[in-house]
């Protein structure tokens, strides 16, 4: 979950469903939805994970639902998720939004291959650490 589920959540939905394959549903949401940013698309491909057919949503789509994980992956939306009963662990990674970066494309995208880059990297820890 993130603010605008645009980004870094996008990202780590495509990352995990990528890396994991069937052994996890992944799913992501913000407060509020907005589009996935063309920027986290292309760094995404450039790893080969096609998060094009992805949707930005809303986290009332889950409200609900069980989680075994709920992960929060910006400080705004950790403070504002609501309690998912039933969830094993909830966790908060707080990533830098890539969205708020300045410059010119090649520097934005920059920043978006850092965010990229922590996240696979959280997600290897987290959930893959035994197939290394």
């Amino acid at each position: 979950m993130c603010t605008h589920n645009s980004s870094r959540s996008q990202m780590a939905e495509g990352v995990l469903r990528h890396l994991a394959g069937d052994r996890f549903e992944v799913h992501s949401a913000g407060k509020e939805a907005t589009a996935v940013r063309p920027q986290a698309i292309e760094v995404m491909c450039e790893l080969g994970i096609d998060i094009s057919g992805q949707q930005s949503k809303t986290l009332e789509r889950y409200l609900g639902q069980p989680f075994d994980y709920v992960i929060t992956v910006c400080d705004e939306a950790n403070e504002a998720c609501p309690v998912f009963p039933g969830a094993i662990r909830r966790l908060h990674w707080s990533f830098e939004d890539p969205a708020q970066a300045t410059g010119g494309e090649e520097e934005r995208l920059c920043v978006f291959r850092s965010v990229r880059k922590e996240i696979v990297e959280r997600i290897k820890q987290e959930f893959l650490a035994e197939d290394s």
